[in-house]
């Protein structure tokens, strides 16, 4: 449903006689409480209090009568006042005498329960849960003691001994028991001394001055 005109002439009429949303809705027809309220916001018209709290506002709250008032304020002002009459004094409270301190009795001996103990494979006692094992003491300390290097690399440069500033030029077969390493002053720059480094890197020739490789056996491989 759209808002033409009329209808929203119709609106504000209803909504300035003090008309609720829900009145306003069944007046127009094909329209919703929330969409009548929502029309209402968007043309600004002037928002009205909620009537239930003006109901509650317009009704007096009844002051409440003290429990302690007494009759001469209640009573109109042509009777004759009377004095209230005295209250006799409570009698003096007698305090309870004090019981007598009670004896602590004897708690009544419990007979003593065989105790049962498991024994387990090998003739060792079990721990049962009401029992407690003393504490375990602490091993010693184990001093470790460096190994003694076979006489064969007693002198020798070993593995753990490499650093960058010895050569590492191995010598030998790792499974020989005097295998070692070189352990001369490497050559600043490379991992070994300067007569390995020799072995190790060889300038390559010239391309005229290399060698044609040899030829292969049996004439070479065959092309089928």
């Amino acid at each position: 449903m759209s808002w033409t005109d009329e209808r929203i002439d119709r609106l504000k009429e209803l909504w300035s006689k003090g008309m609720t949303a829900s009145q306003i809705a069944d007046e127009l027809g094909g329209v919703s409480r929330n969409a009548v309220i929502g029309k209402a916001h968007r043309l600004g018209l002037q928002s009205r209090p909620s009537p239930v709290k003006a109901n509650e506002a317009a009704q007096p709250k009844a002051k409440p009568v003290p429990a302690a008032a007494s009759a001469a304020e209640i009573a109109p002002a042509d009777a004759p006042r009377k004095d209230p009459a005295p209250k006799p004094a409570p009698p003096p409270q007698q305090q309870p005498a004090a019981p007598a301190a009670a004896q602590p009795q004897p708690a009544p001996a419990q007979p003593q329960q065989p105790r049962i103990v498991s024994v387990g494979p090998g003739g060792f006692l079990r721990q049962g849960p009401g029992d407690q094992q003393a504490p375990i003491p602490p091993a010693p300390p184990r001093r470790l003691v460096p190994a003694k290097p076979s006489p064969e690399v007693a002198d020798k440069t070993s593995l753990l001994d490499l650093n960058e500033k010895i050569c590492k030029w191995p010598l030998g077969h790792p499974g020989e028991p005097d295998f070692h390493f070189c352990g001369a002053p490497a050559n600043p720059g490379f991992p070994y001394c300067v007569e390995h480094c020799g072995v190790a890197y060889q300038a390559q020739l010239p391309r005229r001055d290399r060698r044609p490789p040899p030829p292969l056996p049996f004439g070479g491989p065959r092309i089928r």
